[in-house]
């Protein structure tokens, strides 16, 4: 799979300045093939789901076409939720960081129409709102769209789902002709073609072909956790399962960074791969993970391309990846040459789309895997360790060491009792 960068997408070098402070080294699949587009001016269909970094998709080129300043907005995003028009405004705000004179509203049922309307009075060069809410303001007339470049329908068929239709048709009514229309979709149904038929112009269709397939042999799981509770899953899995090595990957190099930190603290020996690394200590840090020095390798997508480490026991996605693509290279580093492998990929509530979404790409269902719990990776470490106690009874030898022992046992303490004490004081110090 061959990775483009940001920088190669004509993207202005304050919004490329932004990206990379979020961490992201690389485009996702929709992201590469929609950004030139929607900055040529085209009209687009995005068919693509959430999960797959559609937001920066459309939100890279509408900071970009904003009509920096002007108190009229050029450029409206609308939502079928309010949760997803608060999402899209806080990324918008983390991509326009560095760009001046662009400011971002949104507007949605729930909160107090009077904030909006005085955000809006100030001057706001993107509105993201949800459709009923809109149409609020355009009646009031607080929201101009005569000045509007850019409409962005994000979760299009959500939105008719939802009754949207008749007011979908009025807002774009406001524009029709003299702007853009880019519209994102996870199902393009007739009803979805009607309204590309009467308001867009020769759309352009992208959508993420759904051919890809993971290797055999690799055993696929989900664990549901909270976000906060990820770092302490993957000491479990590691502890329970007695791994060695263990393939880390997140989606930013500042996280990388972080969990390098939380690990270490654990006193698990981890280290960091991304691309503010230049390629000497990249180097010493894979040969480090190849010679058994570092359990734990923490990396981003691009800094894995062309990893390759036979022995690697278990992929953790610690976060899941924005492309299924992705998945299928991260899950890839474990199973090689014949063994078996184990991928394991931590998700919350917001992350069941984008699960399915993946496993709708891939076509492979992943297999739910509860977090182990305190007990038993208390009790799997004993397994372990009667394990080397066997071994080290069949090996003999341990004459030096009963006599040692042989005068406790005649005093008040049994030979079960002594065993279970040094049985005991070995899990503990392990």
């Amino acid at each position: 799979m061959k990775i483009i960068p940001f920088s190669e997408l004509g993207i202005q070098p304050e919004i490329l300045k932004a990206v990379d402070e979020m961490g992201f080294e690389a485009p996702t699949s929709i992201q590469v093939k929609t950004i030139p587009a929607i900055l040529s001016g085209n009209d687009l269909v995005g068919h693509a789901q959430t999960g797959t970094g559609k937001t920066a998709a459309f939100g890279i080129p509408a900071i970009q076409m904003a009509d920096k300043g002007s108190k009229t907005p050029s450029v409206l995003i609308l939502c079928p939720t309010r949760e997803l028009a608060i999402q899209v405004t806080g990324e918008l705000i983390k991509l326009a960081k560095f760009t001046n004179g662009v400011f971002t509203v949104p507007v949605y049922g729930g909160q107090p129409i009077g904030r909006q309307l005085n955000q809006l009075k100030k001057g706001a060069q993107i509105v993201v709102g949800t459709p009923g809410r809109v149409i609020d303001h355009l009646k009031r007339g607080t929201l101009k769209l005569g000045a509007l470049k850019l409409v962005v329908l994000d979760e299009a068929d959500e939105m008719l789902n939802m009754g949207f239709r008749e007011d979908l048709e009025q807002i774009l009514s406001y524009s029709h002709g003299k702007s853009q229309t880019v519209m994102f979709s996870a199902t393009v149904p007739k009803t979805i073609r009607q309204i590309m038929n009467r308001w867009m112009e020769d759309p352009e269709m992208i959508k993420i072909e759904g051919k890809t397939e993971t290797a055999a042999g690799i055993d696929q799981f989900v664990m549901e956790v909270r976000d906060s509770v990820r770092t302490e899953a993957v000491s479990r899995v590691m502890d329970m399962g007695n791994f060695k090595l263990a393939l880390i990957f997140c989606n930013t190099k500042r996280m990388c960074d972080n969990l390098v930190q939380e690990l270490q603290s654990r006193g698990y020996s981890a280290d960091a791969l991304h691309g503010d690394m230049n390629q000497n200590v990249r180097d010493k840090v894979m040969n480090k993970f190849r010679s058994g020095q570092i359990e734990m390798l923490i990396a981003t997508d691009v800094a894995a391309r062309g990893l390759d480490v036979e022995n690697v026991d278990v992929v953790f996605n610690y976060d899941i990846p924005q492309d299924p693509e992705y998945y299928v290279h991260r899950i890839g580093r474990t199973g090689r040459a014949g063994r078996s492998g184990m991928a394991i990929t931590f998700s919350s509530g917001r992350g069941r789309k984008r699960i399915k979404f993946i496993e709708k790409i891939i076509r492979t269902r992943l297999k739910p895997l509860p977090m182990p719990s305190v007990r038993e990776v208390q009790i799997s470490k004993m397994d372990s360790h009667i394990e080397d106690l066997l071994d080290t009874l069949n090996a003999g030898g341990l004459r030096e060491y009963i006599e040692q022992i042989e005068p406790i046992a005649e005093g008040d303490f049994t030979p079960i009792e002594i065993a279970a004490a040094l049985f005991k004081m070995r899990v503990e110090r392990a």
